[in-house]
């Protein structure tokens, strides 16, 4: 079966699928960019109100830490109707509940005008916030990865991590824009534009995905009946180690990006007494490095594996947490500047690959399960706790050292897990055509279920 008029389909949904995965996963971080840049910096005054600012600062970070708790229910439920029904319509499930939860932030009533009841509807619109996040980038990577040929999947994998700071990227820019107004409007309104925002990409993002064709290796799974009844139950059956080594193997891109991105804000203000625009200055140039370092992580994945460069990302998060906050503490743009884009070069190599690498421990009948579970479990051990973590060695050891330390000993775990955790799931992808087979139907294996 030819292609008409000289187009593959095949290609084409792959090309489909890697700009609706780039598009959830830039949703994804700009909504955790822009409520991170909040918290650190308009939410302690706006819905935690307190003599002590510290305090509001930990309060207002903790809700941010919060949207992750509800990331491994999202992942339970989402990966399971994504083993169960379909890659497609989960995806376009969780961008649509993304794209709710951010834009309801943005209309929420302040503390002055109602009372407790302005941070409890924070609250709840940041879990479901998380809920729908638990599905989003297990999915989205899925999507990708199983449209994707063997032997590019790396590649096509990271493109879908240079999303990270797209979102990040454009988080700033418009976060530094509404910072320019006088603090009296952006207290009042400004600080709802970037939320009210996002509503344009979650609109771009559904009309692509509406459009994807579901997954080649979740049809084969289908087509096989080996779908099964209750995924998450089997993913622990046979696959609970990989479960728990995925977590460990992503706390050192987590932790490293998160405090670059979100504390590194606070620290600016706190910890080396410089405003708040002047280290946005500093990241935002510094998130080009990701768009660049990220796909080229990829690349290097395609030959020589990705697990090696994943290896050799984490090995170099050990060292440069102490780089980055020694040459931030010179508070020299040029210096500051350098240790960011050297932090992320590590951060790059480390989480480029983890898309090819880590959709790949898992069989396809268990992989949106297996894959969001791990995820989002690291993610709550590195990403959610570590801006508190970090504000409090702050404030008892009165340095940096206490924090780099702790960053380096995440990256330690994650080289641990990195050495034994194996790409055992992958196999050949189906073909991208149908081809002719025995219509008569087959009969599921003793122990799996069909779908009716």
């Amino acid at each position: 079966m030819t292609a008409t008029h000289g187009r593959d389909p095949g290609r084409d949904q792959s090309t489909r699928a890697l700009v609706a995965g780039w598009i959830g996963t830039t949703v994804e971080y700009y909504d955790f960019s822009i409520y991170g840049l909040a918290s650190s910096v308009v939410f302690a005054k706006l819905f935690f109100p307190t003599s002590d600012p510290v305090v509001g600062t930990m309060l207002s970070l903790s809700t941010f830490a919060i949207g992750f708790l509800a990331r491994p229910v999202g992942a339970v439920v989402f990966g399971h109707f994504g083993d169960r029904l379909g890659r497609k319509s989960t995806l376009v499930a969780t961008l649509g509940l993304m794209g709710v939860a951010t834009f309801a932030v943005g209309l929420l009533p302040t503390y002055g005008q109602v009372g407790i009841a302005a941070p409890i509807l924070l609250i709840v619109a940041r879990l479901a916030q998380g809920f729908s996040v638990g599905g989003e980038y297990g999915g989205a990577v899925l999507m990708t990865i199983e449209h994707a040929e063997h032997g590019k999947r790396g590649f096509r994998g990271s493109l879908i991590n240079t999303g990270t700071s797209a979102g990040l990227l454009l988080a700033n820019l418009v976060f530094l824009g509404v910072l320019q107004l006088p603090d009296g409007q952006l207290h009042s309104w400004g600080w709802r534009i970037p939320f009210l925002l996002s509503a344009v990409l979650v609109g771009v993002g559904l009309f692509v995905r509406l459009s994807l064709a579901e997954s080649p290796e979740f049809e084969a799974v289908k087509a096989e009946n080996t779908v099964d009844r209750l995924p998450v139950v089997e993913v622990f059956r046979e696959c609970g180690g990989r479960v728990v080594l995925m977590a460990g193997g992503i706390l050192s891109a987590g932790v490293a990006f998160t405090l670059a991105s979100v504390y590194s804000l606070e620290y600016a203000r706190t910890g080396l007494q410089l405003d708040k625009d002047t280290m946005i200055a500093v990241l935002l140039p510094a998130t080009l490095v990701i768009i660049v370092c990220v796909p080229l992580a990829g690349k290097l994945a395609d030959r020589f594996g990705n697990r090696r460069v994943f290896l050799a990302g984490a090995v170099s998060l050990i060292v440069l947490p102490f780089v980055w906050l020694a040459l931030l503490e010179t508070r020299e743009y040029w210096l500051m500047l350098l240790g960011f884009t050297l932090l992320f070069i590590g951060y790059s190599a480390n989480y480029g690959v983890v898309p090819a690498y880590f959709s790949q421990v898992f069989p396809a009948r268990l992989r949106f399960t297996g894959m969001s579970i791990g995820f989002t479990v690291g993610l709550i051990a590195g990403n959610a706790v570590s801006p508190d973590i970090a504000t409090y060695l702050l404030h008892t050891t009165g340095g940096w050292l206490g924090i780099a330390v702790y960053m380096a000993a995440m990256s330690v775990v994650s080289v641990i897990a990195g050495l034994f955790l194996r790409e055992e799931g992958d196999a050949p992808r189906p073909p991208r055509h149908p081809v002719p087979h025995d219509p008569a139907p087959r009969v599921a294996d003793s122990g799996t279920a069909q779908i009716h």
